[in-house]
């Protein structure tokens, strides 16, 4: 048995779908809301929130391996709870900060989880993938409303990663031997702009999307209405206000994993352009 955390996000979703692909199950999925969530076929889904013990110890039961997003509840707790439940392998979600900018807020924090789960007696696999390419959705209400698109750091590149290659890489992981104890860097093929991201979008949609840089505190007040304030600062340093060369190496870890080259950016566009209409 299988058990997806984080079932309905970006990565959850895709990882569902690869693993009933691929013929992998048992599979279960825990969701706050049954009613209101869409899973594959045979997926079995089990209704509550990892922050009611009794919720995490019905959707742990059985299960064997588990594939965690943190910060759903207390990972120290989760983790806890996987362990005497009998879970032998976890894959955690981590970020690429964690080794590129050891010294923010959300990278502690990550590195953080990363060792509960290294200490917790389970196998374990980490992924750490750089910027999401479903980041762009930020921008959507701007793109649909016609209005221009405000941007910090327009012209930095980033190597922005599909999620479904980071699901692709889990699935990996998860199914097949030679991954426990490992560390994955994830990123897409090449660097992308937000520049060269929105024109990918005007190109899907068929119109001009107006594109304008913004100054670093413009940009900071929006994102920390939705994020706070460490977390759009830590936003800022990793898109464009502290780039290093570590940040801005374009890995094959995926290829080299799942035997399939990662998604170029233009390619989440057209699967998710619905989003900006």
């Amino acid at each position: 048995m299988i058990l997806v955390t984080g079932a309905t996000g970006n990565i959850g979703r895709a990882l569902l779908e690869d693993l009933r692909a691929h013929g992998a199950g048992p599979l279960r999925a825990l969701t706050r809301d049954a009613a209101r969530a869409r899973f594959p076929e045979g997926v079995e889904v089990r209704e509550g929130d990892f922050a009611d013990p009794a919720a995490l110890a019905s959707a742990l039961d059985g299960v064997r391996s588990l594939f965690l997003v943190s910060r759903i509840g207390s990972d120290a707790e989760i983790l806890a709870a996987a362990r005497r439940a009998g879970v032998e392998h976890a894959v955690l979600v981590s970020s690429i900060t964690v080794q590129t900018h050891p010294h923010l807020g959300p990278a502690r924090e990550n590195a953080a989880v990363e060792r509960l789960l290294m200490d917790s007696g389970m196998a374990w696999t980490v992924l750490r993938p750089t910027q999401f390419a479903s980041n762009a959705l930020w921008w959507a209400s701007a793109v649909r409303e016609r209005r221009t698109v405000r941007v910090p750091y327009a012209d930095t590149g980033l190597p922005t990663v599909h999620p479904a290659d980071i699901a692709a890489v889990a699935r990996v992981a998860l199914t097949e031997p030679g991954h426990r104890g490992r560390t994955y860097a994830l990123t897409g093929p090449r660097l992308v702009t937000a520049r060269q991201q929105l024109e990918a979008v005007a190109a899907a949609l068929g119109r001009e999307v107006p594109v304008a840089e913004t100054g670093r505190a413009e940009a900071h007040r929006e994102l920390s209405a939705l994020l706070g304030a460490e977390a759009a600062d830590a936003v800022l340093d990793v898109t464009g206000g502290d780039v290093n060369d570590e940040l801005l190496e374009v890995r094959d870890t995926v290829e080299t994993v799942t035997g399939s080259p990662a998604r170029p950016f233009h390619r989440w566009v057209s699967e998710n352009i619905a989003g900006f209409r």
